[in-house]
């Protein structure tokens, strides 16, 4: 081998050394559910009347498998993005929960 080539040989091996991989797909695919704490809003509709105590929107967000549940009041500003594991329990002015769905 001629000496000149080891250093560029060498070079060439630590510059492949540091080549990062490519990066992973992105998923395009939308409203896919991640595994796992998806929401089903079906069984948390017993929940429609109750007072909106910590112990009933507990209730509730096991009832549907939710990973998080949020009270809605009247007027409240709320994010607009869809989240799957998420249970949303829309109360009245007295705090009674009227309406129960996921996103």
């Amino acid at each position: 081998m001629h000496p000149r080539l080891i250093p560029a040989m060498a070079a060439a091996a630590l510059l492949a050394a540091c080549a990062s991989p490519p990066p992973a797909p992105i998923d395009v695919r939308p409203n896919v559910p991640p595994a796992g704490g998806r929401c089903d809003a079906g069984p948390a509709q017993s929940a429609i009347g109750q007072n909106s105590t910590a112990r009933n929107v507990e209730a509730a967000r096991v009832a549907a498998g939710a990973r998080m549940a949020r009270t809605i009041r009247p007027g409240q500003m709320v994010t607009k993005e869809y989240d799957f594991e998420r249970l949303n329990l829309e109360v009245d002015a007295s705090g009674r929960i009227v309406a129960a769905r996921c996103g």
